[in-house]
């Protein structure tokens, strides 16, 4: 079921608009994506950053269901990739470094001991080129980003293109490409951090959750695989059944431990290139947010880092658990681990990859 909102939205193709400049002297454009049922999602042009995403309740209304700041300079200054494009690898390579082709290439550690989402400056922090587009039924960007041979210590000249498209049905999606011209991993995915009950109103642990997934990659204390691929049968991350996060979060079992609480990738059960991968539900708004995917993987993250540090839009405190993420992905550490699905890139291949969120209602 999906709900218009009060009034339907005059659309035409996306302007841009002034959200700032970076730390380099870039400016940096925002753009604002609405649909014929009141949805509306605000992009930056840095990091292809989802400011804000404005979706109907069961009863119309409409509300902000991302988590984020009001200004490039709170993005600069100490973002957990709020509503970004992560890569050119999302989530963790090992120890900073991969071996391809007979050579190891490191990598900064920003997390711990490991590479986390791209480095220090990854796709999240770059001022992309935006071309806006409109069709009879959606609008949406193109946004593309040529990342230099050796940028972040990843080889060859990444061309990367990440196409967001809002439709009248009340999906976004995404559909990412890229080309190489040297062998180099790569893993792109959307990091928005979401409260389905909007932005800022609580933690997210009673938002009722089933991911399609039979399997999960364990990891060690420091949040790399460990190379197992293990069933969630009998375990706290078994959400094959729609169960509300909080209901085992904290249980003690030693993944919960490592994590936190849930920062797992899980191994999707395909039923076809495009499949259903997760579907979360929040009881007190009805609002259901749908993610199908071409991605075998999907880590599932239970904002256990948000500690209260962090003022988000509007001067709301964003504490512990008050969002959720859901990177549909390739596994983390697979340049590593030979038995994964591989994430190499060659040249005259070409790196494609979709992801679909559709947001309804349940009564």
């Amino acid at each position: 079921m999906i709900l218009a909102g009060s009034a339907a939205c005059a659309r035409g193709a996306p302007r841009p608009e002034p959200f700032g400049t970076t730390d380099r002297g870039e400016a940096v454009s925002l753009y604002t994506l609405k649909n014929a049922h009141g949805m509306e999602a605000r992009v930056l042009a840095y990091g292809g950053i989802i400011v804000s995403l404005q979706v109907p309740d069961r009863n119309g209304r409409l509300d902000d269901v991302v988590l984020g700041f009001d200004s490039l300079a709170d993005y600069e200054r100490g973002s957990p990739y709020f509503g970004a494009i992560v890569g050119r690898y999302g989530n963790r390579i090992a120890r900073g470094r991969f071996t391809l082709d007979g050579r190891t290439y490191p990598l900064a550690t920003n997390n711990g001991p490991n590479h986390l989402h791209g480095g220090v400056r990854g796709l999240d922090k770059v001022v992309w080129s935006v071309a806006p587009f409109q069709h009879a039924d959606s609008v949406g960007l193109v946004l593309t980003y040529t990342s230099p041979d050796g940028e972040e210590g990843y080889p060859g000249t990444l061309q990367a293109t990440a196409t967001y498209t809002l439709t009248d049905s009340n999906q976004l999606i995404f559909d990412y490409h890229a080309t190489t011209d040297r062998a180099t991993p790569v893993n792109l995915t959307q990091h928005s951090y979401f409260n389905l009950a909007g932005e800022g109103r609580g933690d997210i642990l009673g938002h009722v959750v089933m991911l399609n997934a039979d399997h999960f990659t364990p990891v060690d204390s420091t949040l790399i695989p460990t190379g197992e691929i293990r069933s969630v049968a009998g375990t706290p991350l078994d959400f094959r059944a729609p169960t509300a996060i909080g209901a085992r979060i904290d249980q003690d079992d030693p993944q919960l431990r490592y994590g936190r609480g849930y920062d797992h990738n899980f191994v999707l059960n395909k039923g076809g290139d495009l499949t259903l991968a997760a579907r979360v539900y929040e009881p007190t708004t009805g609002r259901v947010l749908e993610i199908s995917t071409t991605e075998p993987g999907l880590q599932f993250y239970s904002g256990n880092f948000l500690d209260g540090t962090l003022r988000g839009k509007h001067g709301v405190v964003y504490r512990h658990r008050y969002g959720f993420a859901v990177e549909t992905q390739h596994f983390p550490d697979s340049p590593n681990k030979p038995a994964f699905p591989s994430t190499i890139l060659r040249p005259g291949e070409q790196y494609r990859s979709r992801t679909i969120y559709r947001f309804t209602v349940q009564p």
